[in-house]
């Protein structure tokens, strides 16, 4: 249908009906041109549609698109949840807070696993929200990461990382990246972790026209259950650089099990629908709970022998590390900080020696020492992690993970990959020196 343009600047004209369905750069080009076209009268919306369509065709020529539901969602605690990516049953969701549903709504720690043999991989993918923040990389918060598993050592190999276009900065945009062409054809195992601190609608998977694109042929992560974390800012990911450094991804590729990420930034209060909903996953296999840098003093004191105790009466068989909240940095030259600080960690450790004069079976703790790196350098804000920072938390989870489950019944094989057992940094050997 042709539209009249009647008085309306032409430009102006021009300009809304490409806000509405032409990203950025194209919307740019076709602006200069048309304002060029001084004595148009007309404009077919459908002709300029045609065109934009057949742009974006020659963007990638011979490329399709596939819904990732179609392959294999991996990271989740439960398959019942309202949409594929989002993070909490909406039975649980009920339940929460406003700004806590909100935060489970984010896909932080899920990822897509598939196997193709193409040449080129993309995807594209809609953001629930476009958030932002000042302290944290576009490419951690809303960017999506591409892994592949390298078959021969069994380990899980970084090739690219989506960053967010700033065109696209406004709720509801549509995302895309093709992560890497030129590969060998040859059929390949892949992984792509999804936003940390957003949601997303949907995303495709994009190959060459002609290449396979399946469901996952090779059990990595495997299927022997699921280790849980539950926590604030600094699990949910906040200030990794990108995606895939979050905690939950590196421990579920350094151990090969499925980890599922329920921490909600600023909200990790020991509600008590949490624990239950924690122990609903059936598959859980080791829980992680991290909570106190979002408690006050007297929630430690009042809420922790509750919150674990319902966890240990649900799910007695399930192994429970709890974690101390970390010392910032500051809290050396900050005489509040360095007083309660403490308090709130001795708080939290009550309710854990409570638990463990009645039963010491299956109940672990991790000290606040060395969170943030032997330097205290690790963090971005004097609060939320760097990958720095991350890399030195996680190694001191894992170790305590795999005490947890070597203590149990099952044996996991808990085989270190390359990045837990690699060369030992210039302090460690110093240390060594004194020993």
């Amino acid at each position: 249908m042709f539209l009249p343009i009647g008085k309306t600047p032409y430009s102006l004209y021009l300009f809304a009906c490409m806000r509405v369905y032409v990203h950025a750069p194209v919307e740019r080009q076709l602006l200069i041109y048309y304002n060029n076209m001084k004595h148009a009268k007309i404009f077919s919306v459908a002709a300029m549609l045609c065109l934009v369509c057949n742009m974006y065709a020659d963007a990638l020529p011979g490329f399709r698109y596939e819904d990732a539901t179609n392959f294999e969602i991996i990271n989740k605690g439960w398959d019942n949840t309202t949409e594929p990516y989002t993070r909490l049953p909406q039975q649980f969701m009920d339940s929460c807070r406003e700004e806590q549903a909100w935060l489970y709504n984010h896909s932080a720690g899920i990822a897509v696993r598939f196997a193709t043999n193409s040449k080129r991989i993309a995807a594209q993918y809609n953001l629930k929200n476009n958030f932002h923040m000042q302290h944290m990389a576009m490419t951690g918060i809303k960017g999506t990461d591409l892994y592949y598993l390298n078959e021969e050592r069994n380990v899980w190999e970084h090739v690219n990382t989506a960053r967010p276009q700033e065109k696209n900065f406004k709720a509801d945009s549509i995302q895309s990246k093709l992560y890497v062409e030129n590969l060998d054809g040859e059929m390949h195992e892949y992984m792509i972790y999804l936003p940390l601190y957003d949601g997303i609608n949907w995303l495709q998977i994009g190959v060459d026209s002609t290449a396979q694109l399946l469901k996952p042929q090779v059990e990595n992560p495997r299927k022997m259950g699921k280790i849980v974390i539950y926590g604030t800012s600094i699990q949910q990911g906040g200030c990794a650089s990108r995606v895939g450094m979050v905690p939950s991804a590196m421990i579920q590729r350094e151990y090969n099990l499925e980890c599922v990420n329920l921490a909600t930034s600023g909200n990790a209060r020991m509600d008590f629908y949490i624990a239950e909903a924690l122990s609903s996953i059936e598959d859980a296999i080791c829980y992680v709970i991290d909570p106190v840098p979002n408690c006050t003093e007297d929630r430690c004191d009042t809420a922790t022998y509750d919150f674990i105790n319902i966890l240990r009466t649900l799910r007695p068989e399930v192994p429970i590390i709890m974690v101390e909240g970390i010392m910032y940095p500051y809290t050396r030259h900050d005489s509040f900080f360095a007083e309660y600080l403490p308090k709130k960690n001795a708080a939290f450790r009550r309710g854990y020696e409570q638990h463990l004069a009645e039963n010491p079976e299956g109940l672990y703790y991790m000290t606040y020492e060395g969170q943030v790196g032997p330097e205290m350098e690790g963090t971005v804000d004097g609060v939320h992690l760097t990958d720095y920072g991350f890399r030195a938390y996680a190694d001191l989870l894992e170790v305590k993970i795999k005490e947890a489950l070597d203590d149990t019944d099952v044996d996991y094989d808990l085989t270190p990959s390359y990045n837990i057992v690699r060369q030992k940094s210039w302090w460690e050997r110093l240390l060594d020196l004194f020993r």
